[in-house]
């Protein structure tokens, strides 16, 4: 009767590898979104606040306007604070806004 014995030390697989390397990416990519989450929260905050800052403004002129309803030259400095605030407004709006990816 043969017996034979053989000792096999493992050895590191290459499914082993590919799985290690697909987790660190995963890893990866997950605190890539919770910066990227991080970076929308806060231009979502400042976004918030420039509407809540519009919003109390047209708010504040149309009081002004009603009250300035019987003087000419008082409505007309309120028209023109209106277009001086609106122009103002819309060039934050577009330098704010980012350009449309190229089709």
């Amino acid at each position: 009767m043969r017996i034979d014995v053989f000792h096999h030390f493992p050895t590191r697989d290459a499914q082993l590898d590919r799985i290690e390397r697909a987790l660190a990416r995963l890893i990866h990519e997950g605190n890539e979104m919770a910066l990227d989450l991080s970076t929308l929260t806060a231009d979502v905050t400042a976004n918030t606040d420039a509407v809540s800052s519009a919003t109390v403004l047209l708010g504040e002129l149309a009081d002004e306007l009603r009250a300035a309803a019987g003087d000419p030259a008082a409505v007309a400095a309120l028209a023109d604070t209106l277009e001086a605030n609106t122009a103002s407004l819309a060039a934050a709006v577009a330098a704010n806004t980012p350009a449309a990816p190229a089709a």
